[in-house]
């Protein structure tokens, strides 16, 4: 938090609360041509060119997020230790992922005229495999294992203060039980966001069991989805607020298509700020974008949310 503001949880905790948060950091390196394409994915650049995430953290500041995530998604001790970084410097560079963040809040502050937010952000056990089992789940190792693999990575990053523990594009209710076992005694509130297909988590978990075992979490002050379709985001915004009573957070794609085959995005974007409105009406109070939402887009999210914003419009791609 880098001016007087209330803590995080009390900022989401207002009914009329509606903080921006950031959209897709990868899209936003890669319009700045920056290659993305190894197993560390944007947590290359903590090791190669850590200015540069700082850039693609102050647009989005500049652009109206309250809240920006770190370049942590992809960074663990054990993609870092498959490049030949041993674990101290590894640590080092996962404190540096919410740093950069903090940099960038500072260097958007004095124009910015109110309170802005660092999340750090880390990606589910799939993201470490980088095969994309993150869309799938079901990993074939228990819950200890994805606790005792959680654990060390989120214990540096808390230790690194940022305002918010962000563990997102959970595609399963066991890995969520792992992480809220994780998260426990660190001091640092969290957030937990799903990625789902429909009504079900990735994994086929139904929506109202995979956000029943979140209710009861004291660390966890927000919980929502990530990272899938535009049109999947409001009947899980609704069943999140409903189960849970707790803020809901939500940040989906930018509703292309990704085609393997021919290594490019197909289809028109669907990601609007009709929806972002639709969603803070559902209970949403932290809003945003994942894959493929850019700066330009969250900033018409952010007009709409602040009441500065145009007529409705047909969804903007940033």
């Amino acid at each position: 938090m880098t001016t007087a503001a209330p803590p995080f949880a009390d900022a989401l905790a207002s009914p009329s609360a509606a903080l921006v948060l950031d959209g897709g950091l990868s899209h936003q390196l890669e319009s700045a041509g920056h290659d993305l394409g190894d197993a560390l994915w944007s947590a290359r650049l903590l090791v190669e060119d850590p200015e540069a995430l700082v850039a693609a953290h102050l647009a989005f500041y500049e652009a109206g997020a309250d809240v920006v995530t770190s370049a942590g998604y992809q960074a663990t001790f054990e993609g870092f230790a498959r490049r030949g970084i041993g674990r101290e410097r590894a640590a080092g560079l996962l404190a540096l992922s919410v740093d950069l963040v903090r940099r960038a809040a500072r260097r958007a502050a004095a124009g910015a005229g109110r309170p802005l937010w660092v999340a750090a952000s880390a990606g589910p056990y799939g993201a470490m495999l980088a095969d994309g089992s993150e869309y799938r789940g079901r990993y074939g190792i228990g819950t200890a294992a994805l606790e005792a693999f959680h654990r060390p990575r989120l214990e540096v990053l808390a230790a690194a203060a940022p305002d918010v523990l962000a563990l997102e594009t959970v595609p399963d209710a066991d890995e969520a039980r792992a992480l809220l076992r994780a998260v426990r005694g660190l001091g640092v509130p969290a957030w937990l966001s799903y990625t789902v297909s429909g009504d079900r988590t990735r994994a086929g978990q139904p929506l109202e069991e995979a956000f029943g075992l979140l209710a009861d979490a004291e660390e966890v002050v927000a919980v929502g989805v990530n990272c899938c379709a535009p049109e999947d985001a409001l009947r899980a915004v609704e069943v999140a607020a409903r189960v849970t009573g707790k803020p809901v957070v939500v940040y989906p794609n930018s509703g292309e298509r990704w085609d393997a085959a021919a290594r490019g995005w197909r289809g028109r974007p669907a990601f609007s700020a009709d929806l972002a409105e639709e969603w803070r009406e559902a209970g949403a109070r932290l809003i945003g974008g994942c894959c493929r939402v850019g700066p330009d887009t969250v900033a018409v999210v952010a007009e709409r949310l602040r009441g500065r914003g145009p007529g409705r419009d047909q969804g903007a791609q940033g």
